[in-house]
């Protein structure tokens, strides 16, 4: 059986393969639905509760035509029933015609509801080189 590391891990790769595959129904899947959600995308305002997070990730997902991310994970942390990864994204991105790549020191936060883990934050912030 996976511990709890290993789930948290395998909802954070869930998170990425979502956002990836433009996948706005397994993401859904994946965030809690709590308004103490928070996202924070590179260099945007917070977006606190789920309704502005999935609205944001649908304005993304709607104007972007290919998204690829490799990460690179630095720590992984569990207490109790919280948990969070810090990690690198490499993120490429084709969005209305344009190439766009970018490196991103990130957060991810995530909450275990239910015996399954629930993503309940996503902050990411422009490393510059």
């Amino acid at each position: 059986m996976a511990g709890d590391r290993e789930l948290v891990l395998a909802a954070n790769q869930t998170f990425y393969r979502s956002f990836e595959k433009k996948d706005l129904e397994a993401m859904e899947a994946l965030w809690s639905k709590g308004m103490g959600c928070l996202c924070i995308h590179p260099g945007r305002d917070a977006l606190k509760g789920w309704d502005d997070i999935r609205d944001a990730w649908a304005r993304i997902f709607k104007n972007t035509s290919y998204l690829e991310i490799d990460t690179d994970i630095l720590t992984v942390e569990v207490s109790g029933d919280l948990a969070y990864v810090v990690l690198i994204e490499n993120v490429l991105q084709i969005s209305n015609g344009r190439r766009l790549e970018a490196r991103s020191m990130a957060t991810n936060g995530f909450e275990r509801m239910a015996g399954r883990w629930y993503m309940i934050h996503h902050h990411g912030s422009p490393v510059i080189d």
